[in-house]
């Protein structure tokens, strides 16, 4: 029998970030960071989008670590629920 914490470690999950992060060159600073945190998720930005979007898939994690690293690089990191 799987129990509730196992099936949770196979589930996936997607997050959702509005950022101010306005180029390449710093999305790529950026996200060289977060992999660094979270090394077998999918980490991708938009920034075509208004929002600027960081979206990040993987397992369980704290949206908190997130803001916070983006956040301590001096660019606004906001989830979006």
């Amino acid at each position: 029998m799987i129990t509730f914490a196992q099936h949770l470690k196979n589930y996936t999950m997607v997050r959702i970030f509005k950022t101010d992060i306005g180029n390449s060159l710093l999305a790529e600073y950026v996200l060289d960071s977060l992999m660094q945190l979270f090394p077998s998720y999918r980490i991708n930005f938009d920034l075509e989008d208004c929002d600027k979007i960081l979206r990040i898939e993987g397992g369980d994690f704290e949206a908190e670590k997130v803001v916070s690293v983006v956040s301590s690089r001096n660019f606004v990191c906001v989830e979006l629920l």
